[in-house]
């Protein structure tokens, strides 16, 4: 197990310590004194965020602008693997705990740098999600023509945290060799950029403008939403020339030995016509009888779901961690494969206590701390 410092907020850097916490390494999030992480307060449709974000995880307060703060934080960097910093850009090292410091107290430090823009010409440009998913292109490919829209999730937060926690584990099994730490430097600009290289290399392959993939569609003929006789929005997708076979066969079309449709390139280039056929098909069956099909098919479907459904569904259900909420329980999903949830997230600065006395502090000077707000 090895000991991991987040000081981040909201959602990147809080993802990649949920990570590793729920891999079972211990996680202490620092956080300002009296305020915490501004996700403690969010609402609407972000209500969920902290409780989601911060499971498994230690509270530490801590005002590390001030001499005692600092004194505090260095002795917890001495002690510590990881390093997550998801401030601003410069934040720690305009208050003098650069990397190039922290590494000189712990040389096997590893430090993940989480911003909006790696090192570059936009390094001290801020930014957030929806703004770096507008500067890559991927609001443009998620959206309708002149209307882009922001993917359903804070996908560029949580994939920038999982890149950096790649580069972490990376680093841990480099430093069992060489005993050094290293600096990670990773952007959400960067990170988009990637999410998004396909269609960057598509384009300069075909010399022309791509149309948003809700409009242009993919590549596949069969790839989109049917509705069944019970008014169930199914997804489709068949992908090769043999799925099509079974699929055509299974559902007793007309035009299952017609050669137009016998490729994908074929039927992709007649779709409009194909899936209006495909469609008064399926609207002539029920839910239940078309999902046994498809099963029995081994063709991809999946029914269109909310989020709040999958609190029913029997695949998921068992994985999901459980916790205690305001005299009720509320379910959230783990990381794939990850440990099982241990404990719920942290009240603010809930384990002060314990985490300085660890360092070698004792009650009298923690109160101390306490009383002139370092914790």
């Amino acid at each position: 197990m090895v000991r991991v410092i987040e000081i981040g907020h909201i959602v990147a850097g809080p993802t990649a310590g949920l990570i590793l916490a729920d891999l079972g390494h211990d996680v202490i999030k620092i956080e300002k004194p009296g305020e915490g992480d501004i996700s403690r307060r969010l609402t609407g449709t972000s209500t969920g965020s902290f409780r989601f974000f911060n499971r498994n995880k230690r509270s530490l307060t801590l005002n590390f602008n001030s001499d005692e703060g600092r004194e505090i934080f260095l002795k917890l960097i001495a002690k510590s693997d990881v390093l997550i910093d998801n401030l601003g850009s410069g934040a720690l090292k305009r208050s003098g705990l650069s990397y190039e410091i922290l590494s000189k107290i712990n040389p096997g430090l590893i430090y993940l740098s989480l911003k909006g823009y790696g090192k570059g010409p936009y390094e001290d440009r801020k930014s957030l999600d929806y703004p770096i998913e507008v500067h890559t292109g991927l609001a443009y490919m998620t959206g309708l023509e002149n209307q882009p829209l922001r993917v359903g999730t804070s996908i560029v937060d949580i994939t920038s945290a999982m890149f950096g926690v790649i580069g972490i584990l990376s680093a841990l099994y480099e430093r069992d060799t060489s005993g050094k730490g290293k600096y990670i430097d990773i952007g959400m600009f960067e990170t988009s950029a990637f999410l998004i290289g396909q269609h960057i290399v598509t384009y300069q392959i075909n010399h022309k403008p791509i149309k948003p993939i809700n409009v242009e569609g993919f590549s596949w003929a069969i790839y989109d939403f049917f509705k069944t006789r019970d008014a169930k929005d199914i997804f489709i997708g068949v992908t090769t020339d043999n799925q099509w076979v079974k699929f055509c066969e299974g559902l007793k079309l007309s035009v299952c030995d017609d050669p137009q449709f016998e490729k994908n390139e074929d039927r992709y280039a007649k779709r409009p016509e194909l899936l209006k056929i495909i469609e008064k098909r399926i609207s002539e069956i029920d839910y239940a009888d078309l999902e046994k099909l498809l099963s029995e098919l081994n063709v991809a479907y999946s029914v269109l779901n909310t989020p709040w459904d999958l609190l029913n569904d029997i695949h998921l259900k068992p994985k999901m961690a459980e916790e205690n909420f305001e005299g009720g329980k509320i379910f959230m999903p783990t990381i794939p494969n990850g440990s099982a949830f241990q404990k719920e997230p942290p009240e603010l600065g809930e384990d002060d206590e314990e985490i300085l006395r660890e360092l070698g502090y004792s009650d009298e000077k923690i109160e101390n701390l306490k009383n002139n707000k370092i914790i």
